[in-house]
């Protein structure tokens, strides 16, 4: 499998990951039911919560807790864009969230389309090459095809650079597949937030998930296009075994689709992607553990599975990381 399927295939983080390399990356989710606005440079209108989830799975996601004398925080593994027909917001998820008096998120404000298109516009976009110089003739045909398939010409795209044409080439077809980012756990949370007077929070900037794909190396960038290309239909079916195991709460399997095979193949994506990034945040939730309160936390599930887990940072640091059921 070529890293770009992989990318793909770890849908929660960059979906996620922005697609599997997304295995964590909200920001690419939070344009994906809009591909073509962003290539058109406009900013879709803000998206609003659906009046109510459906029926969840068995105990539904998983959840952990961390406790110490006056703090609670709560770890809730997400994905990023849903069909609206999956249930997730499970008794204890919405107990826990009832009870926070703060919510963190991977960057404070997911749903706020415009503000990511406008660090997308400053990062996806260049003037200097254009996008087809990158492909062989055969594959010019190829984008030509696949662009004409979610609605958008070809000569639209070559101001793209490579991470981001790929990325949109990747995600354009869920939304064909039912998939909707206003379905997507953390818009939904957000939006009970600010119904609730919560204030949220994020452990990252909405340009430091950007960077994280927009300095890959170019090699890898223009790998993800040429997988675009050919393979670019096959995203609903990679994000359909992920959403599965996360709404049953099954974290094996999660590790197994999200991080596994990146951890062993690609440990040089591997380590900026997931390790370094829960590693920051293990930090930062250490910090909130020195105050008190109750938080609620919100990141993408492959976040929170596998030996490189935020959990699992924190019990090597002597901190209790507890399962709710």
């Amino acid at each position: 499998m070529t890293l770009a399927k992989r990318l793909k295939s770890s849908v929660s983080n960059l979906a996620q990951g922005v697609v599997g390399v997304a295995a964590g990356l909200a920001l690419v989710f939070a344009i994906a039911g809009a591909p073509a606005q962003a290539w058109a440079q406009v900013a879709p209108a803000p998206a609003a919560a659906p009046a109510a989830t459906p029926a969840i799975q068995g105990q539904g996601p998983a959840l952990w807790v961390i406790k110490d004398a006056d703090s609670t925080l709560y770890l809730f593994g997400t994905v990023h864009v849903l069909r609206p027909t999956v249930g997730w917001l499970s008794p204890k998820v919405e107990a826990a969230f009832d009870s926070s008096d703060q919510i963190w998120f991977e960057f404070s404000n997911p749903d706020d389309q415009a503000a990511v298109m406008a660090v997308i516009q400053q990062h996806g976009y260049s003037s200097d090459r254009p996008l087809s110089s990158y492909l062989t003739a055969d594959e010019r045909i190829g984008l030509e095809a696949a662009a004409a398939s979610i609605g958008v010409a070809a000569e639209a795209m070559e101001p793209m650079r490579p991470w981001w044409a790929g990325m949109t080439l990747a995600l354009a077809p869920l939304a064909k597949a039912g998939y909707d980012p206003m379905s997507g756990a953390e818009r939904i949370l957000k939006a009970r937030a600010d119904a609730a007077g919560k204030p949220s929070h994020g452990f990252e900037t909405i340009e430091q998930q950007v960077r994280v794909l927009a300095d890959l190396p170019e090699a890898v960038q223009v790998d993800l296009v040429r997988e675009g290309i050919t393979d670019y239909q096959r995203g609903a079916e990679m994000l359909d075994g992920l959403v599965d195991a996360w709404a049953k709460g099954d974290v094996k399997a999660l590790e197994a689709i999200t991080v596994a095979e990146m951890k062993a193949d690609f440990p040089a994506l591997y380590g900026p992607l997931i390790v370094d990034r829960n590693t920051d945040w293990a930090d930062q939730i250490q910090t909130q553990l020195q105050g008190s309160g109750t938080a609620f936390i919100a990141v993408g599930a492959a976040h929170l599975t596998g030996d490189d887990s935020v959990q699992s940072i924190l019990k090597s640091r002597g901190v209790a990381v507890e399962s709710v059921e």
